[in-house]
């Protein structure tokens, strides 16, 4: 890096030159240098640039590589893949944006699993006292809790486990394949292709049997039949445990866009190149319409064709057919019943969902089997091999009825009053009629007892009597209070001082209740004066009395007197 240019101070001690300013041009000087320690590049060479960097983005051109021979992603933004000017990279590299200061601490070792250290003979001091091991406490101790401990018995020391300690970074306390053993894995590849072999060599011995049993029959052409029919049933075996081998039908492809490997994903082909694409069974225009974006066709392309002959009958056949009916069922229930005020939701908890649909189903068979029962054992069933009594047979009965002269029904078959869904003739508290029976002055009662209250206890003929003759003396207190009231006492109107300069010649005045009158008129008038000494209650009170009128009176200013001015 060049040196920094030197400036003359000389003329800056004479000059208004602010500090701040002249710190922001060293800093934008210093910019400047760092920049230009990169080579300097002219038009045509910053064109080439572009140009390469637009044919490594298409593929055209090999990707850029790091100091450690990696590929760096064209597609990675500028202000990424450039590094900081004070790291002085000279070569293109993505170092700077990885952790490149590693930890000295951090270790990839694990616990060792199951290591014991040391096994004591006697029982030591500060040992677990179940096990005797002295890496835990009593609390702690895994082992099955013994009758009597270790401590007590000084028999079978547990030996001590092994205990450390690991400092992990923030990965490693995460991650949960952390101390996996991926040579574990093989154990169940193993099993696999045992089970794998064995049906290869069942499969084999069950074909060399069948080969030997065809040689050795003679005759008959069902055995003949039926030796065909399992020598098909061996090839569709074979096909079953060859089906993985099948050309094209499982390999993945990988879409690569770049040179450096980057993909956008990966494509499973799930078509037998056998098989006709939906889309050619019927080439008419008018036909079933075909989604490009979801390769689906709903209706049937061939509607006219043997359905013994066509594989295909449109998307729709499978919706309305096998386990998806049942899975709308389950949808549909699970709607209605949180319609209903359940917790259920078929997309939060689908089994939840499930097992309550099971649940209602089996309770509906059970409903619908009770309401069948009932129904058979109300009316009968006339399926079943019952031969049916012989007085409904011949319409004979032994009852008895009779009859006048105008068919009336005399006796013998009384004809049923129609009863309501409530329920009828309950009797409550020994009253021997219903609520509602009596009716009395606005009032519902019993007509038993007469009494008008609900949960009344009945108490017959002898509490209507007492019923009766309370009422009777009632009637007689009314009337002899009636008789003794006499005529009121007219009371006396008080003489109360009217609004006016008149005052009645025979009017008396109280000096005690004038003083306090006087006293009330002095307040008020202060209060007229200054409101802030007005209480927030107000009490008014419309009577006044002779004295109040007087004091009014001589508490009132007088326009007309000329002493007026002095008064106050």
């Amino acid at each position: 890096m060049p040196p920094f240019p030197t400036i003359k101070t000389d003329h800056l001690r004479n000059s208004n030159v602010n500090i701040s300013s002249l710190t922001f041009v060293l800093l934008i000087l210093h910019s400047n240098m760092a920049t230009a320690s990169v080579a300097f590049k002219s038009r045509e060479d910053h064109r080439k640039q572009l140009e390469l960097e637009e044919a490594r983005k298409a593929g055209l051109a090999p990707a850029e590589v790091d100091e450690d021979g990696k590929e760096i992603n064209p597609h990675i933004p500028q202000y990424m893949s450039s590094a900081p000017w004070y790291l002085n990279a000279e070569r293109p590299s993505l170092k700077h944006q990885r952790k490149w200061k590693s930890d000295p601490n951090y270790t990839k070792s694990w616990y060792d699993r199951g290591a014991k250290i040391f096994q004591a003979d006697k029982y030591r001091k500060g040992a677990c006292e179940n096990c005797g091991a002295m890496t835990h406490n009593v609390k702690l101790c895994m082992e099955r809790p013994r009758k009597k401990g270790a401590k007590w018995t000084n028999m079978h020391i547990a030996p001590d486990e092994k205990i450390e300690t690991f400092e992990l970074d923030y990965d490693g306390k995460r991650d949960r394949w952390n101390g996996y053993d991926a040579a574990s894995y093989a154990r169940v590849i193993e099993r696999y292709e045992a089970r794998d072999e064995a049906r290869r060599k069942y499969l084999k011995e069950q074909q060399l049997k069948k080969l030997e049993d065809k040689n050795n029959k003679e005759n008959g052409e069902g055995n003949v039949s039926d030796d065909d029919e399992d020598e098909d049933a061996l090839k569709v075996d074979e096909a079953k445990v060859d089906e993985s081998k099948q050309m094209d039908f499982a390999k993945v492809e990988k879409r690569v866009r770049t040179t450096g490997g980057g993909s956008t994903g990966t494509v499973r082909n799930l078509r037998i190149r056998e098989d006709t694409a939906k889309y050619l069974l019927n080439l008419d225009i008018n036909s079933a319409y075909y989604d490009p974006k979801t390769r689906s066709m709903r209706e049937d392309p061939l509607p006219d064709a043997d359905p013994n002959e066509k594989f295909y009958g449109g998307d729709n056949q499978y919706r309305v057919s096998g386990q998806a009916m049942e899975f709308k069922q389950l949808n549909v229930h699970a709607w209605e019943a949180f319609e209903k005020g359940q917790d259920i939701h078929m997309q939060a908890a689908p089994s939840q969902a499930e097992l309550l649909y099971k649940n209602y189903k089996i309770i509906k068979e059970k409903l619908k089997l009770q309401m069948k029962d009932a129904i058979m054992e109300k009316y009968g069933n006339a399926a079943t091999d019952a031969k049916l009594p012989r007085e409904l047979l011949m319409g004979q009965t032994e009852r008895q009825v009779e009859y006048d002269r105008a068919g009336r029904v005399i006796k013998g078959l009384e004809t049923s009053l129609p009863k309501s869904k409530y329920e009828e003739d309950v009797f409550i508290n020994n009253h021997t009629s219903v609520w509602g029976s009596w009716w009395k002055d606005h009032q519902w009662g019993y007509k038993c007892c007469k009494q008008t209250i609900r949960n009344s206890y009945c108490t017959g003929a002898a509490g209507i009597e007492a019923a009766e003759a309370a009422v009777d003396l009632m009637k007689a207190n009314i009337d002899r209070k009636a008789a003794s009231e006499e005529t009121p006492v007219p009371a006396e109107e008080k003489r109360l001082a009217t609004w006016g300069n008149d005052v009645p010649d025979d009017l008396l005045l109280d000096q005690k209740q004038l003083t306090e009158a006087l006293k009330k008129e002095d307040e008020r008038k202060k209060e007229e004066k200054d409101e802030r000494k007005r209480k927030y209650n107000v009490r008014w009170n419309d009577e006044v009395t002779a004295e109040e009128m007087e004091a009014y009176r001589m508490k009132r200013i007088h326009h007309d007197d000329p002493m007026k001015e002095f008064l106050h």
